[in-house]
């Protein structure tokens, strides 16, 4: 919201409804066991939570097409309307336009904004999305971006304040005769050579 975090998250774990492949436990750890007692994508405890937490908001994806595909697939077979394309923001497109030419994966995009992946040992949902929402803040203007007050409510109320009444009278210098002299008295030991006696 606003391109800060929510801390809102949503994550379930889905019967498949067939085996899980080798590479799939290789690279997420996820195994058959795992999903056994698990719910199937069109119980309600898993779709209607998912668009609940969807709700109308844009929808980040890497490789958007690809998840679109997908969650589209399934949405068709229990008779419910596609997320339509322009309801996606695709961040390997961003990240392509962002720098052309470069490695645009997930992991390439938490090197080019020094995102640790640290403790990434295993491919997961939840943390590829916390990654990717940390990638996709730097993509569009990152840290940076929270201190541009030209589009922020503060600027707006900034603006809205009636403008400084000016001082009726200068207020009285604050340096002190004693400190004036004092002060002359240095600038003089650096001679004529000082810059400020040739651009003053």
């Amino acid at each position: 919201m606003n391109y800060l975090p929510t801390g809102r998250e949503f994550q379930i774990y889905i019967n498949p409804g067939r085996p899980v492949s080798e590479a799939t436990v290789r690279i997420t750890g996820i195994t058959n066991e795992t999903l056994r007692d698990k719910y199937r994508f069109e119980h309600p405890d898993v779709v209607d939570q998912l668009m609940e937490f969807l709700g109308e908001d844009p929808i980040v994806a890497h490789n958007a097409e690809f998840d679109r595909g997908f969650l589209n697939y399934e949405l068709e077979l229990l008779g419910r309307p596609h997320l339509p394309k322009e309801r996606f923001i695709d961040t390997l497109v961003l990240a392509r336009e962002h720098r052309p030419g470069a490695p645009a994966s997930l992991d390439a995009l938490c090197k080019r904004f020094n995102i640790s992946i640290e403790g990434r040992v295993l491919h997961g949902a939840l943390l590829d999305a916390q990654l990717l929402a940390m990638a996709y803040l730097e993509l569009r203007g990152g840290r940076e971006r929270h201190f541009d007050f030209a589009s922020s409510a503060h600027a707006i109320a900034l603006a809205a304040q009636a403008p400084r009444r000016q001082r009726p009278a200068p207020r009285a210098p604050l340096v002190t005769a004693e400190e004036e002299a004092a002060h002359a008295a240095f600038i003089g030991a650096m001679g004529e050579s000082a810059i400020w006696n040739k651009y003053g």
